[in-house]
Order: C-alpha cells, then structure tokens, then sequence
C-alpha cells in the first residue's frame, strides 16, 4: 500500500487567525508523511506568523501577496491552482470563507483556489459569534453545496474568553482527514471491510473482569491501511486507549458475545472480514451481581467457552457467499506454523498471520510484527520485523491482489 500523502501537491492556504500558528505543525506534519507543500499565506496571515517558519518546515517556498505581482506572477495562481491534487485552507477565516463562496479573486490565495481542479478543504478558526453569524453561515452552506469539505470547528475555549462553536481542530487530525479524503479514490473503493481490533473483556464481577494483552495497535493499523485503500471500513473494537482512524464507521463493543453480534450483523453483504482481535475463548458462567469481597478462601470460577467468531462466520459464508474473504490471526506460543495452519484449515480463511508471542520484538505491547502468512493451498511466506503499520500494509496489498478494482 502506498501512503495517500505521499507526493501530492496540498496547497496550504493559511489566513489571519491566531491559530496560524499551529498551521505550521499542520505543514510539518504533512510534509513528514510524503506531501510537498505549498504554502500560501495572505496579508493579513504574515502579522501572526512568518513565511520563514513554513519554508523551514516544509523545504519549500512560501507564497505571500508580493508573488501574485512580482516576477512571473500573471501565471503564479495558475501553475499553483493546476498542479495541486488538494487545496487546504487551515485557518480559514471569516473574511475568506466569504470571498471563496463569491468566487472573489482579489489575493493570491482565492485565485489559486479558483484555478484549481482539485479537493477544497476548510478548516474554520474564529471566534464563536462571528462562526455562528448568519452571514458566516450561509457561506457556509454555499460552500458546502459546491463540494468543499468542512474540518471542524470544534467547540471548546476561544481566544476572546468565548466558549463554543470556533476552534481550530488540532493539525493531526486535520492531516488525518486529508489524508482520508485523498485516498477515496484508492484501490479498495467501493468495496467494504470489516475489521476488528482490540482484546474483549468478560466481567465477573461490577469491578473485575477477564481480558488479555492485545491492545488493538495491530487491528487499527489494518483499519488505516484498508482505509488508505479508499475501502468503506466498518471498526468493531474492543475498549482501547487508541486514537481511531478518520474515515471509518466504528462500533464500540466490550464483550466477545457484542463482537459476535457486531461480526454477524456487518459481515452480511461485505466483501472482507479481518478478524485482528483477540476475542476471549472463555467466560464466567455467571456474573456476580455484586462486587466478590476478599477472603482467606481460594475463589474458584466456573468458565463456559465463548462463540467462535470466525467457525460461526466460516458456516454463514458457505451459505451467503459473504464475506467475500477472511482474513484471520493467530497468536501463538508454541508450534505456530502448526497450530496456525491447523485454524486456517477449521474455519475455512484465505489467509491466516501467524504471529509468536514469545518473541520480545513481536506480538502483543510492541509496535512491531514477525509473521507468517500461511495460505489454503499449504503455501506459507515469512516476513521480517516489521513496523505493524507495514504488517497491516502487507495484509492490505494481499486483498488488493485478490480483489482488484471493482467493476
């Protein structure tokens, strides 16, 4: 899988708002995961930041007002606007939402943004009266009409002392939303993946419960990875400190019967199921109703097996044909290639990763991977140590082999 960032041409537009500052983290952060940069700044942007600052961020230079005049500046609009595979404007102000939605070309910024083919994204930054102001909020509206996507605001405290509807959205996940919208396009559009993510916990008690050291790294990664693929992604995820990928429908679960349910209920017209959490196998038989209080005595439990997420989809796809592929895992601590193979085998997958948790580099708490792929035709392939973002990549360029461009 290739990065969406990686060498587009994102026009930056950044307008006068105190949030300019944090457009230069945003430039960085774009410039860092593959993009080229071309910031352009209006009059009223170099009063909070400098042009300097974003040339030493991104490599590249930083258009001000003197350009549109200067030099070559008859075509400067025009080769920026051509060229350019996204328009982001972050911050964009009152002032300037106003003449995009006129169609004004009095600065260099809005002429670029005129002459070009391409996505438009705004990022609004204001104080909370004038975002809410009639005036703001039919441009607004036109602007939407037209196609161009909205980043925020989001509420919160505002410069003025205001709190509301108005802030700046922070730069990654502003990167991250470019990112989405640059990939919708991809290899995988059109087509619909499921995947899950995440170690599911079974209570056994209102305070305590069983669950295991998957931590959902992995399964986010393949979440990202397929979105980057411009696929429809659906995230059914265990509880999780993990930030959630921009792009994907997301359905919060804690238990292994929710995920079953969950599984079931999103499986039934997708094209790819990849089954990345760590479902729990066992769970109390019952639940005390109350908090289980501490004693000299041992505590026995009584566990009753969990539903097997993948044999039950494995019996519903032989009959609905969906999903289409199935992607499953398997975390072992002893004969992995063996124990891999047989679970690939039972419950009928495309592809199993197998992964030994016995390794200090691979497995569980880590960020990186040292899986085999093994395949039904008794085929297998070992990976290297990888980042898991590149082991989700892999699985990825797997099911783009195998299921194209849709018609």
């Amino acid at each position: 899988m290739t990065n969406p960032l990686q060498n587009k041409r994102i026009i930056l537009g950044v307008t006068g708002s105190i949030a300019a500052y944090k457009a230069a983290d945003l430039a960085s952060k774009l410039t860092q995961n593959g993009a080229l940069v071309d910031v352009i700044l209006t009059e009223y942007a170099v009063r909070f930041i400098a042009p300097l600052t974003f040339q030493s961020v991104t490599g590249r230079k930083a258009y001000t007002e003197s350009d549109l005049w200067g030099g070559e500046g008859h075509v400067t609009h025009v080769g920026l606007g051509h060229n350019a595979d996204l328009v982001l404007i972050a911050p964009v102000s009152a002032n300037t939402l106003m003449r995009l939605a006129n169609g004004s070309g009095d600065n260099l910024l809005c002429l670029t943004a005129l002459a070009s083919h391409c996505p438009l994204v705004l990022a609004p930054a204001m104080d909370v009266g004038m975002y809410s102001h009639p005036a703001t909020q039919k441009n607004v509206e036109i602007l939407k009409e037209r196609g161009a996507w909205f980043i925020g605001p989001a509420s919160g405290h505002l410069a003025s002392g205001l709190v509301g509807p108005g802030r700046f959205v922070e730069p990654l996940e502003i990167m991250n939303t470019v990112r989405w919208i640059l990939a919708k396009n991809g290899p995988l559009a059109g087509r619909k993946i499921v995947v899950t993510a995440g170690g599911t916990q079974e209570a056994i008690d209102p305070v305590r419960l069983i669950t295991n050291r998957s931590s959902g790294t992995q399964g986010y990664a393949v979440a990202q990875s397929a979105i980057d693929a411009g696929a429809d992604v659906t995230l059914i995820t265990a509880p999780t400190s993990l930030q959630t990928p921009i792009g994907c429908t997301v359905i919060q679960v804690k238990n292994a019967a929710e995920m079953f349910a969950a599984v079931k209920s999103e499986t039934k017209s997708a094209d790819g199921l990849i089954m990345a959490a760590a479902v729990s196998d066992f769970r109390p038989a019952s639940i005390s109703s109350q908090k289980i209080k501490k004693s000299d005595t041992h505590l026995q439990l009584d566990l009753e097996p969990t539903a097997d997420i993948l044999l039950e989809t494995a019996k519903e796809r032989a009959i609905s044909g969906f999903p289409k592929f199935v992607v499953g895992f398997a975390a072992e601590s002893q004969d992995l290639l063996t124990n891999a193979k047989s679970k690939l085998e039972r419950k009928k997958l495309d592809l199993i990763v197998a992964n030994d948790i016995n390794a200090p580099d691979s497995g569980f708490e880590v960020n990186t991977n040292r899986v085999t792929f093994l395949y039904p035709d008794g085929s297998h392939q070992d990976m290297p140590l990888m980042e898991k973002t590149q082991v989700a990549d892999k699985i990825i360029d797997q099911i783009i082999q195998w299921m194209g461009n849709p018609e």
